[in-house]
């Protein structure tokens, strides 16, 4: 018997002595405010909780160590120093995604404890077992300060109230009850009779599949039953775009990556359901992977019906080689980007409750709308049939618009008729889900004696993996993006997409614009010291402006390049080593495709209005959008305000991708609101009681890149930024300036946050991160090994808004979710040049030697 006590309350324990006190929570006492986010591989520090007057991570502390201890979660906290951390985090723009956010208040909450007063150094140690993907943590240490002031003043915090308008930074919706643990994330969520699926994941990057014996784990106590390919009822493949990605994979087929899924096991428990996967017994034909792009290129097609490069883009403009040749400067060089995976910190999971003659998913993923047809398409079913659920999730930053478990959970639950949930431990995560393109880049650039670009070329390659995911839409994007924030006359580029036995790759946050910003702006510096043309003078006499085009002929309106660079010019005239780099970036998918937004007012009464749009809420504050669009047209209080995503509501919407549901949500909203604002003129709200104002917005009129419009419209919109990387006397970053164009600011405290943390993550795009695979197996897959920059690792951050107002936008915004870390890599790429001469044509780019050793 192991007796302690949690939250002020005894407790005996008889169990298993060797789970972690995580599982203990969670499972056996439904605390969820500790979080799981690395299974247990004490590197997240999701599941802090404070232990005999210590934060320890309760994911690696097992039962039987915490015998006659005093154990405190969030739950047990005096309710005044909980309230009062947590609204700090509020107030301070802490909280994004949010799931981090309980772990980090307790962390706080012994920090202050035992130092009411702790230094910003002090703060940094303090947070240094905790990633937080978001924020860049900055807004986490200033709510520490302020609590701590606060504690120690005994003062009350409230949380900030404001107009919910547009420009005030009203706090991010629902952020007090996601800091304290009491919103539920997928995994938290339990309903009756609920099982637990597990998958079975190939051994190989390429195999046949020659058996699958199941029998064992059928078997095994408390197994229910265990599923393969043979039992999918509709389609064996969904996709994106592509059709080409199977839900599982079966007998007599060939496997294409080690992500693919085998069989599934639903049982009990989900330790049962994993014992149970181990007794599945697979006989395979292995074959040689196909690892590398340039072979892939000429080796035996992966998919059958179509070649490993699967899609090209082309754009020319002019007689690039000889403009080039023409040219008094030039730069040509290889450069070479590296998988990076997305670690958000919440793990994917899935719900499928039967309904009906369907299923009702509970999602966390960036596209409900695409959830239901895919999930239809697997069940055999009509898309009215599958009902899905947005959970706001805990990160994606592009890694949750393929489908992951969602399918293979609602397959399981409509099978069984029984409610099934599929939550991956994180080894399984990086396994399974599409990372960020490794592009290989060849570019060269020139530029007459006037310091005046005059020509670009550019052969990328990226490897989209095993299953085309969304990657030729980024290789589009290297392609529309090489010229980045410059006019270049003559343009001439191949962007290749091409499959191989690799991870998948897709979206991640840049898309495929820092990829490309890295080599560019590598090259213009390189031209800046042959013709000793000074770096900022250089960027701001070849920026775009209003009139100029894009690579791919895209003339342009509401241009802020060269605002950007003017807000950095005093910081970039003080430093003596720097870095410079710009960056642009779409909003929209754009390229041809449809983007759309609808979405419903409905007046429940005078207390309550519905909010009902499809875009995902990840951390980025798209509900804050909608809701602050709507009191910004209606003047109603966002206190009563609710927002919903729910396919119920019929209001099909596309991928919350592009950096476009700012925008889209924000038009349609206008939409939405010209008739509701016209009847408040005449009535209250109570009368207006039960009424639906329906609202949308449609852009059908962009085009493909290289599709030879004579006046070519890619993207309705582009953001654009100018970041400079600023080194301290040892070649160590000490500050990073973006000057970013947002058109609008929506809300400065998260417009800042969202800069911040893309900042944060271009910092360890550039410096650290990485996944590296070796004959189409990972090289480690372990969260502590991903690179990802803790607190104490990253420099100052220093932020300037510009708005230079868009055409399209509302109120002129601009999409700011992906352009925080276009330039970034890029910028420190240049400085690090700056300091020692050395010019870096490969990520992650490490740090610079001390000079004279």
């Amino acid at each position: 018997m192991i007796s302690f006590t949690l939250n002020n309350e005894p407790q005996n324990y008889d169990g298993n002595p060797d789970i972690s006190l995580l599982d203990f929570l969670r499972l056996h006492k439904n605390i969820t405010s500790v979080k799981d986010g690395c299974s247990a591989q004490a590197a997240c520090g999701a599941c802090t909780v404070e232990i005999n007057g210590k934060a320890m991570l309760s994911c690696v502390v097992k039962m039987s160590k915490i015998r006659n201890s005093q154990v405190f979660t969030p739950e047990g906290f005096p309710p005044y120093v909980l309230d009062t951390i947590a609204k700090a985090m509020v107030n301070s723009g802490a909280v994004q995604c949010g799931f981090c956010t309980p772990g980090f208040i307790s962390r706080t909450k012994v920090l202050l404890q035992n130092n009411p007063k702790p230094s910003i150094d002090e703060i940094r140690k303090a947070l240094k077992p905790h990633i937080c993907r978001c924020t860049g943590y900055k807004k986490i240490e200033k709510a520490i300060s302020c609590a701590g002031e606060a504690i120690e003043k005994s003062r009350n915090l409230e949380i900030t109230s404001t107009s919910g308008k547009v420009g005030v930074s009203h706090p991010k919706y629902e952020a007090y009850d996601t800091a304290i643990g009491k919103r539920n994330f997928v995994d938290d969520i339990k309903v009756d009779g609920l099982l637990y699926g597990s998958l079975k994941f190939s051994d190989h990057p390429r195999a046949k599949i020659l058996k699958i014996d199941t029998a064992k784990a059928k078997s095994y106590p408390g197994v229910i039953d265990v599923f393969t390919a043979k039992d999918i009822p509709g389609s064996q493949y969904v996709g994106l775009i592509i059709q080409d990605w199977p839900v599982m994979l079966g007998m007599g087929q060939t496997t294409n990556y080690i992500g693919d899924v085998l069989a599934g096991v639903v049982a009990e428990d989900d330790v049962i359901a994993r014992e149970a996967l181990d007794l599945i017994e697979v006989d395979y034909e292995v074959y040689d992977p196909i690892t590398d792009p340039f072979q892939a290129m000429n080796a035996e097609n992966i998919h059958a019906d179509r070649p490993n490069n699967f899609d090209t883009t082309k754009i020319k403009i002019g007689k690039t080689d000889k403009a080039l040749m023409n040219s008094a400067y030039y730069s040509n060089g290889n450069y070479q980007t590296q998988r990076i995976e997305h670690g958000f910190l919440e793990k994917e999971s899935s719900i499928a409750i039967p309904e009906k003659k369907g299923v009702h998913i509970y999602s966390q993923s960036q596209g409900v709308y695409e959830d239901r047809r895919q999930v239809a398409m697997i069940l055999g079913l009509a898309e009215e049939d599958v009902r899905v659920t947005l959970v706001p999730n805990g990160g994606g930053f592009g890694g949750k618009e393929d489908l992951s478990v969602q399918g293979q959970t609602a397959l399981f639950a409509f099978l069984l008729q029984k409610p099934v949930k599929i939550t991956l431990r994180r080894e399984e995560s990086i396994r399974l889900h599409p990372k960020r393109h490794p592009v290989t880049m060849n570019i060269s650039l020139g530029a007459d004696r006037n310091g005046k670009l005059t020509g670009l070329k550019l052969r990328a390659v990226g490897d989209t993996g095993a299953y085309a995911s969304v990657g030729a839409k980024v290789m589009e994007r290297v392609a529309g993006h090489a010229s980045g924030g410059y006019y270049i006359p003559e343009v001439d580029i191949d962007a290749k997409t091409v499959y191989t036995n690799n991870i998948p790759s897709g979206a991640m946050r840049g898309f495929g614009a820092n990829q490309v910003a890295f080599a560019l702006e590598s090259c213009i510096d390189e031209i800046c010291i042959k013709g000793k043309f000074d770096p900022w003078q250089f960027r701001w006499d070849n920026a775009l402006v209003d009139g100029l085009t894009t690579s791919t002929g895209q003339k342009l309106s509401g241009v802020g390049i060269r605002s950007c660079l003017e807000a950095i010019k005093n910081d970039y005239s003080d430093a003596k080593f720097s870095g410079l780099a710009c960056g642009i970036k779409n909003s929209g998918v754009g390229n041809g495709m449809i983007d759309e937004s609808k979405v419903i007012i409905k007046i429940v009464s005078e207390k309550k209005i519905i909010l009902k749009h499809g875009w995902t809420e990840m951390g980025q504050g798209v509900h804050n959008m909608a809701l602050q669009t709507l009191c910004e047209e209606t003047g109603v209080s966002p206190d009563i305000i609710d927002v919903e995503v729910d396919t119920k509501a019929q209001i099909q919407t596309g991928m919350t991708t592009s950096s476009r549901a700012t925008a889209l949500v924000g038009l349609a909203v206008i939409s939405a609101s010209s008739s509701f604002k016209s009847d408040l003129q005449k009535s209250s709200l109570d009368e207006l009681s039960g009424k639906l104002y329906h609202g949308q917005f449609i852009c059908d009129w962009t085009n493909k890149p290289g599709s030879g419009n004579e006046n070519p419209v890619i993207h309705y919109s582009y953001g654009y930024a100018a970041q400079l990387c600023i080194l301290n006397e040892d070649g160590n970053i000490s500050k990073i300036v973006a000057a970013h164009d947002a058109g609008k600011i929506m809300n400065p405290m998260l417009f800042e946050g969202q800069i911040e943390g893309g900042v944060h993550m271009g910092l360890g795009y550039a410096l650290s991160e990485d996944l590296p695979m070796e004959g189409g197996f990972l090289l480690n897959d372990k969260m502590r090994k991903l690179g990802i920059l803790r607190a104490h690792e990253t420099p100052e951050i220093k932020v300037i808004g510009v708005e230079v107002k868009d055409p399209v936008g509302p109120y002129g915004a601009k999409g700011i979710g992906e352009i925080g870390l276009v330039p970034t890599a890029a910028a420190i790429a240049n400085a690090f040049c700056a300091y020692d001469g050395i010019r870096r044509k490969s990520l992650p780019l490490g740090s610079v030697l001390k000079k004279n050793g």
